[in-house]
């Protein structure tokens, strides 16, 4: 095999500051965008953070059409519907106001309306799609974060339910990232506690799998540069951005799901959110994802607290994180150091600990966090048992783009051996 000789960093543009939605409408006007797709969901639509954004587009004489049916945890059925309403606009540009399930399908939507394929999984990641290259440039994307934890704003990737295999998957490209993404505090304060605990969580297992991922040199040198995956590996500039994710997690996690008030500790969240998603954005993310995307996917009747009731629901959060413990104390022996460093930024105290012992501190400060923040403990109380299992491993196998990029090589056997210590979290 020949190996990977280099690395790209691509991120979107980003503008942080408390206000920045209200100059949307600005930006359209100095684009020269006259008509506006905003997407959003039913729940976001009555709060404030969309009103400000129409009142912007109305102010400075942007007309917009607004699509309010995104489904949190997209699936498939769910972005095509979306597809179909922007299919019958007219817009030249797209504003996703909500959470990572609404940026996602904003980028869905951005690519099917620009360059229908044949099929719809001509885009989709191989091997449940053909995973073709975007043949072009999009249309302008603006993303404002609604909450602080997917850095979708940030990536090239949409995620959805692929309802037909009970499983997610994705659409990977740079072309997908958004033109910017604006972070504005102050729409962060709507966030229940619970969303902002799992969503948190999320940016926690985003920061450690990007740091921990299989070094770029390690991986195929691809034929053409185009042809490079936007998850890469790890590479030192990924690393800064991860590393110091985890240590704004360490410090304002905690605080911002504990106290909704605490205005400090919700926008540190929203900036570590992006630099993760600039961190795992480069550098891919790896089993406890992989191994998420069942989880969710073959959801029976558990229903989380602070998200809609409208159907069964395991918050992407929950799904990951729960799986973080056992692939960290799977995966330490690949680079001990590595693991160790996480753990550090996370605030444990590593002074003392040898290399053989770096799995166990790490998935236990992991835990201490999900204790703390009162998640479920572990894929028995989300109502998975032993006799799920195989089909949590046969939903895995297919996530190529984030299971190959485990340090540590996992096969059908450790896959069912993670998901068994990953039942009970404590």
């Amino acid at each position: 095999m020949n190996r990977e000789i280099a690395f790209e960093i691509a991120a979107s543009n980003l503008r942080f500051g408390a206000g920045v939605t209200r100059e949307v409408g600005m930006d359209l006007a100095d684009l020269g965008v006259e008509n506006a797709l905003v997407i959003t969901d039913p729940v976001l639509r009555h709060l404030r953070p969309v009103d400000t954004v129409l009142e912007s587009l109305e102010a400075n004489r942007v007309s917009c059409t607004l699509y309010d049916g995104v489904r949190i945890e997209p699936s498939d059925e769910s972005f095509s519907d979306a597809i179909r309403f922007a299919g019958q606009c007219d817009f030249g540009a797209i504003v996703a106001v909500g959470g990572g399930s609404t940026i996602d399908t904003a980028k869905a939507v951005n690519l099917y309306t620009a360059y229908p394929p044949r099929d719809f999984l001509d885009y989709v990641n191989p091997p449940i799609g053909k995973g073709l290259p975007v043949p072009g440039p999009l249309k302008p994307l603006i993303a404002i974060p609604s909450t602080a934890g997917t850095g979708s704003e940030t990536t090239g990737v949409a995620i959805f339910d692929f309802v037909r295999m009970h499983a997610k998957t994705g659409i990977a490209s740079r072309r997908l990232k958004p033109t910017i993404g604006l972070l504005d505090p102050e729409n962060t304060r709507s966030m229940p506690p619970a969303v902002a605990a799992a969503t948190g969580l999320d940016v926690l297992s985003h920061a450690i799998e990007s740091y921990t991922a299989l070094p770029f040199g390690n991986r195929p040198l691809p034929e053409r540069p185009l042809l490079r995956p936007a998850y890469q590996g790890s590479n030192p500039i990924s690393d800064v951005w991860s590393l110091e994710a985890l240590r704004m997690v360490a410090a304002y996690l905690v605080r911002a799901v504990e106290d909704p008030g605490d205005g400090e500790a919700r926008a540190k969240m929203l900036l570590a959110a992006s630099y993760a998603g600039v961190g795992f954005g480069n550098a891919g993310v790896h089993l406890p994802h992989g191994m998420s995307y069942p989880v969710s996917g073959m959801v029976k009747n558990y229903r989380a607290a602070g998200y809609p009731d409208g159907h069964p629901l395991v918050p992407h959060g929950y799904s990951v994180v729960l799986n973080a413990p056992a692939v960290f104390r799977f995966t330490a022996s690949a680079d001990p150091q590595r693991h160790l460093a996480a753990a550090a930024a996370l605030g444990a105290d590593v002074s003392a600990v040898q290399p053989a012992d770096a799995g166990k501190v790490l998935a236990e400060r992991i835990t201490w966090f999900i204790q703390r923040l009162k998640l479920p403990n572990g894929l028995r109380a989300l109502g998975y048992g032993p006799a799920d299992i195989p089909a949590l491993v046969e939903g895995t196998l297919p996530q190529h783009r984030v299971t190959k990029l485990s340090p540590r090589p996992a096969g059908p056997a450790e896959l069912a051996q993670l998901f068994e210590d990953a039942l009970v979290a404590w």
